[in-house]
């Protein structure tokens, strides 16, 4: 396939954007410099800041999800892979994630809640187009490092936006318009539901997606089950959602295959 400078270029950048992601995550971990993320902004983003934060748990996620960015950062860059049509297409959308990804790092470690929410929202943006531009997969590397990764990127992004808003609105000391706390919740709940069923729908019904929301939102179920503040509605909700965007694709894969099955066969 012919090669374009553009192409180079793509996969530098790429690469260069895995170091800086690495790095800043490094940094939001806590384990050289920095404030880990569930300290930082006055502990805004803690697992009992919110009756939507899920339980510290949850964000083991981010291991699988920066070992996967890892080897697409890696996966990209071979010789063989820089002309390819899935990388032109998804390449410099990584990248941006990437940035994003570092760039809510540093604004939540300068304590800067209000600009983290735009930011975190923008990166869920860039994870949807990613997703969508994916196509299907010419083998296993690319299922397992491109729609593995990815998909639990968007899945988990998914749930963290959710949790991000809630955290800004509630440190804003938004008072929810005469709804009871635990009454927006259900909504929200109900919302990041919708979303993951919309999401199968879109994607081709990929799994990881579904398993990365289910995550977060069974971990909500267990933060409000076991810490504060608990809220027994809101853990019944995480949970049942949870079970229902998993389903999804399931159900979406089988009705797709029983429909195959019933097709007339050409003679």
């Amino acid at each position: 396939m012919d090669v374009r400078m553009s192409d180079r270029t793509r996969q530098a950048v790429v690469a260069v954007s895995t170091v800086l992601a690495l790095a800043l995550a490094a940094i939001g971990s806590g384990a050289f410099i920095g404030t880990p993320i569930q300290d930082a902004a006055g502990g805004a983003l803690d697992a009992d800041s919110t009756l939507l934060a899920p339980g510290r748990g949850a964000f083991q996620i981010w291991g699988v999800i920066y070992l996967g960015l890892v080897a697409y950062g890696l996966y990209q860059a071979l010789p063989g892979q820089a002309a390819r049509e899935r990388h032109r297409r998804i390449g410099w959308w990584a990248a941006a994630s990437m940035l994003l990804n570092a760039a809510w790092i540093l604004v939540v470690q300068a304590g800067l809640l209000a600009l983290s929410v735009p930011v975190i929202a923008l990166l869920l943006a860039v994870l949807v187009v990613i997703v969508l531009r994916l196509g299907p997969p010419a083998s296993i590397v690319d299922r397992v490092v491109g729609d593995g990764t990815f998909g639990l990127y968007l899945g988990w992004v998914t749930i963290a936006t959710v949790a991000n808003v809630t955290a800004l609105l509630q440190y804003r000391g938004f008072a929810g318009f005469g709804l009871a706390p635990e009454a927006w919740a259900l909504v929200v709940l109900l919302v990041a539901a919708a979303i993951g069923v919309g999401t199968a729908v879109r994607d081709g019904a990929r799994f990881t997606p579904a398993i990365a929301l289910a995550w977060g939102l069974a971990w909500i179920a267990v933060a409000r089950s076991t810490a504060e503040p608990q809220s027994a509605p809101v853990a019944v909700a995480a949970g049942v959602a949870a079970a229902v965007v998993l389903l999804a694709p399931i159900v979406l894969r089988l009705r797709r295959a029983t429909a195959r099955s019933r097709r007339p066969a050409l003679v």
